[in-house]
Order: C-alpha cells, then sequence, then structure tokens
C-alpha cells in the first residue's frame, strides 16, 4: 500500500511539474524585446509569419528546449553525485566534475579551435579526468564520502587557477570563452538541441538505470556491503553517469552552477529521499527552474541579457547559504 501511495504521490509531482513547465514554456515563447500572445504565435504559424518564424521558431523555441534540457541534465547529475557523497551538498560545480569539463573545453576554444565539433567530447573526456584523480585523491583503503568531498574542491581550485592562466595567455581571444564560462544559452540554435538532447537522452537513461543502485549507496556502506555490493564500483559507475551528464551541459551552455545542487535538495523535500520518485522529479524542476532563469534574464533588463549562470549564481548562492544555516551535513541525506 505504502509502495502503491508512493507512486501515487510521484505520479502526481511529475504531472504538476509537467504542466508548470508547459505553461513556462508557452509564456517564454512570447516573452522578449517583442511581445507576442499565444493566439499570434498559433496565427502566425498557421500564415506562415516570416517574423514569428524566425524570432519565435528559429530563436527563443531551441534556448527553451535547451534550457529543459540542460536543466534536466544538471539536476539529474547533482542528484546522482549526491547518492554518491551521502551528501546532499554535492554538486557538479563544487566537487569539480564540471571544471574538469569546463577546462578540457576551454582549452579546445581556445588553443584548437578548428576541434569545435568535438567539445563533447573533449568535455566528458575532462570530466572523466577530474573524477578519476578525485578518486585516487580520495582512495585510502576504500573511498571516504568525505574524502571525495575535500578532494574535489581541491581539484575544482587546481583547475580554476589553470583556465585562469589560458585566459591570461589568450586576452586578446576571449570573447565566446567568457560567454562559456558564465553559462549562456544565448545564440543558441537547433544544431547545439540535436547535441544537447542526443548526449541528454543517453546521460538520462543511464541515470535512471542507476536508480536501485543510488538508494542501496543511501543505506551506508556497511549495510550495502552486506547486501553483497560492491560499494566502490557502485560509486564510481554512478559518477561517470554524473560526470556524463555535467560534461554534457557544459559543452554547449557553458558553467552554470547551483542547479544540481538546489534542484535534488527541492526534489527530495517534495517527493522524498527515494530515488524511484526524486530521479524524475528532479529532472522536471530542474526544466523549470533553468528555464525561469534563462527567461528572467532575457527580460529583466530591457536592452541587455544576463548571463543564465550569472541569474542562478545570484539566486543560488542565497539558497546554498540557507541550507548550510539549516545544518546540511557531510553525510547522510
Amino acid at each position: 500500500m505504502n509502495r502503491s501511495f508512493g507512486r501515487g504521490r510521484t505520479a502526481v509531482l511529475c504531472l504538476l511539474a509537467a504542466l508548470v513547465l508547459a505553461v513556462l514554456a508557452l509564456l517564454a515563447l512570447g516573452l522578449g524585446s517583442a511581445w507576442f500572445s499565444p493566439a499570434r504565435i498559433l496565427e502566425g504559424l498557421w500564415n506562415d509569419d516570416r517574423t514569428i518564424h524566425l524570432v519565435v521558431v528559429n530563436l527563443r523555441l531551441p534556448r527553451i528546449l535547451m534550457s529543459i534540457l540542460v536543466g534536466a541534465s544538471l539536476s539529474v547529475s547533482g542528484a546522482l553525485l549526491q547518492a554518491v557523497m551521502r551528501n546532499p551538498l554535492a554538486d557538479p560545480g563544487i566537487i569539480g566534475v564540471s571544471a574538469g569539463a569546463a577546462t578540457a573545453a576551454t582549452t579546445i576554444l581556445l588553443l584548437a579551435p578548428g576541434l569545435f565539433s568535438a567539445v563533447p567530447l573533449f568535455a566528458f573526456g575532462g570530466a572523466l579526468l577530474a573524477c578519476v584523480l578525485i578518486y585516487v585523491m580520495a582512495w585510502k583503503n576504500g573511498v571516504d564520502p568525505v574524502r571525495i568531498v575535500l578532494s574535489g574542491v581541491a581539484i575544482n581550485t587546481v583547475l580554476g587557477a589553470y583556465t585562469s592562466f589560458l585566459q591570461l595567455l589568450n586576452a586578446d581571444n576571449l570573447s565566446n570563452v567568457l560567454g562559456f564560462l558564465n553559462g549562456s544559452l544565448s545564440g543558441r540554435g537547433w544544431e547545439q538541441v540535436y547535441t544537447v538532447a542526443v548526449y541528454s537522452a543517453i546521460g538520462l537513461l543511464c541515470g535512471a538505470a542507476c536508480i536501485k543502485s543510488a538508494n542501496i549507496l543511501q543505506l551506508g556502506d556497511e549495510m550495502a556491503s552486506s547486501l553483497g555490493v560492491n560499494v566502490n564500483l557502485l560509486r564510481i559507475l554512478i559518477s561517470a553517469v554524473g560526470a556524463f551528464l555535467a560534461a554534457a551541459t557544459v559543452a554547449v551552455a557553458g558553467m552554470i552552477g547551483f542547479v544540481g545542487l538546489v534542484v535534488p535538495h527541492m526534489a527530495r523535500m517534495l517527493g522524498g529521499a527515494d530515488y524511484r520518485s526524486l530521479l524524475p522529479v528532479a529532472a522536471l524542476l530542474g526544466g523549470i527552474v533553468l528555464l525561469a532563469a534563462d527567461t528572467v534574464g532575457r527580460i529583466l533588463i530591457p536592452g541587455m541579457e544576463i548571463p543564465v549562470g550569472v541569474i542562478m549564481a545570484m539566486t543560488g548562492g542565497p539558497f546554498f547559504l540557507y541550507m548550510l544555516r539549516k545544518g546540511g551535513k557531510v553525510r547522510g541525506n
């Protein structure tokens, strides 16, 4: 009965989140420097209006879809990494995974721009390498979640210093990189949507396959080991999926912080800690949060666009401090 109740609650939460996301997407289509009502958009599409086709179909719709996919991927990545660390304050940006992806992507953009089409692969390689370094540094008769977090912070700092040094050496060629490091969806078109859709679909499916393993890790190392589970192997596999999702988003949208921290915590408060509920709710909430942040960035100051990464930092930072004030523990969810 409890399981049926849990499934019903998850279904209701997902349905409500999907409805909110659909309404928000419809509003975002009309909002901007030029306002279009839903009726005007439908009429323009029916009559093949060039203005509607250019602004709504070619500019706003790809950006909306990109926001949803990136938000879902970052949220699921954060939720999986929190299971690995058994720490609700874990996040792809905080523990160095996003920094690894950003470092690799920035290196390609500045030193080998001809390989631009391969940036997603290099970003994943950078994120995976960061994960490997984190686990090597954290390994001592096994992997302890506290050492993983501390190692991640250290890796994040070193990679951030390297990225800053690389920018100093290429100060005349930073136009693309600055937007990338601030996290922006401006100028993203259908080509980027297709790219992130493929990577996100693969990562989200792999994330769904990790639900049972994530729940097992929440029981603690001793309990999981008593069930015959190789805890270290599970951590490595789940971390690889989280790194893949983070890398896919960094490659197309740049560094967007706090989504992987804030959204899983919201999903946990709404649907509980069971990953059968947590992951789908987090994915939908991630799309809502990032789409809302990007829309606010587009319309907050007329004639000027604020990168979505800046909006998330302005709102996610205070939320992070709130979590610390509430007594977020290093261990356990």
